[in-house]
């Protein structure tokens, strides 16, 4: 899942490349033709709505494992992010009919909503909006709800460049929720092969406590340049965040109104791995929320406040902070990414709010 797709968009032709992005995703996630139909007609709306509402802003098009967390078939994750005017009304905004652009028809959102299994809509005026949409091999039912997903995360390539080194999974086992993110070694197809190798392991580890994933991890990444990798896993019977990590992939827990930032151990799984594995353990509560985060996100990162951004789905929280860490003036200089683990909320997955 190291492929990925950045699309700036400023002008009118920036649309059609959204599109085929899209087209392309489906056609890597193996997503059969009317799937891949609805994942070109949500870029293209998002696009369109980009230049139309927001002056501009950018597609990020990532293949994302299907909301069951078993990694065999994928889905395809589209997000629209813009530091435009925003919206001040997200509900009316969902709702066919509604614009504020002149001779717009306005049903973009409302077909976006429909046409993805998951849609997520996060705007403050002022300040931009944040879209999210996922893409599964199966249409939604008709008035099911969609199945809750308690992680989600966005990674973008340095340069633009079509490999990331960067990946991000989820499983559920059980009662544990285990979260993880690598960063390959360097960047390119090199660091994309480790960081996926990572991932694929987490699949066949999942009953694994993190600081046992992390050596299985060791041994199997031995054949790649490594990666540093960190794992957090919730068990939610005993409502207790585990979280150990190698290397220099980012964490910070919320718990009440207050972050607090958990370290990894210096090396590289693969290559330098460290005798003992700190295993930091938290209480997990209903308010909690996880983020991890590659090195590509400026080291001064702020994380966010807001109350409503804190409620969305975990994609949205994760898109969010990648925008709101970067900037022209401080441009990546490495892949990025942001993976969020949130608890379980047994909401539709089209509720989002102001």
């Amino acid at each position: 899942m190291s492929r990925v797709w950045e699309i700036p968009v400023h002008d009118s032709t920036r649309v059609r490349d959204a599109r085929i992005a899209a087209r392309e995703a489906c056609g890597q996630a193996g997503l059969a033709a009317a799937r891949t139909a609805a994942a070109e007609l949500v870029a293209t709306e998002l696009a369109t709505n980009l230049l139309k509402h927001a002056g501009g802003g950018r597609m990020v098009v990532n293949l994302v494992a299907a909301p069951a967390g078993g990694g065999e078939t994928g889905s395809v994750q589209l997000f629209s992010l813009d530091h435009g005017p925003g919206i001040a009304d997200v509900g009316a905004a969902r709702r066919d009919g509604w614009s504020t652009a002149a001779g717009s028809l306005g049903a973009g959102l409302g077909s976006c909503q429909r046409s993805a299994n998951a849609f997520h809509l996060y705007s403050l005026p002022g300040r931009g909006t944040v879209a999210a949409a996922r893409i599964d091999p199966e249409p939604i039912r008709r008035g099911a709800p969609a199945a809750p997903v308690p992680a989600g995360g966005i990674t973008t390539a340095l340069a633009q460049a079509e490999q990331c080194g960067d990946a991000w999974s989820w499983v559920r086992s059980g009662s544990l929720v285990t979260l993880l993110l690598a960063d390959g070694l360097g960047h390119g197809p090199k660091a994309a092969h480790a960081s996926t190798a990572a991932v694929a392991e987490l699949h066949r580890a999942a009953q694994l406590p993190p600081a046992d994933i992390l050596r299985r991890l060791h041994t199997v990444l031995r054949p790649t340049r490594g990666a540093a990798v960190s794992v957090a896993q919730v068990d939610t019977d005993r409502a207790e965040l585990s979280f150990a990590g190698v290397g220099n992939v980012g964490a910070r827990v919320r718990t009440g109104d207050s972050w607090t930032s958990l370290v990894s151990h210096p090396g590289i799984v693969g290559a330098y791995f460290p005798a003992q594995v700190p295993v930091r353990r938290v209480p997990w509560h209903g308010d909690s929320l996880l983020v991890l985060h590659s090195d590509g996100l400026p080291s001064r990162w702020q994380p966010p406040q807001d109350p409503h951004l804190l409620a969305q789905d975990p994609s949205v929280v994760a898109a969010a902070i990648l925008r709101d860490a970067g900037s022209p003036a401080r441009p990546a200089r490495d892949d990025t990414s942001v993976a969020v683990l949130a608890p379980d909320r047994r909401t539709s997955a089209h509720d989002s709010r102001l």
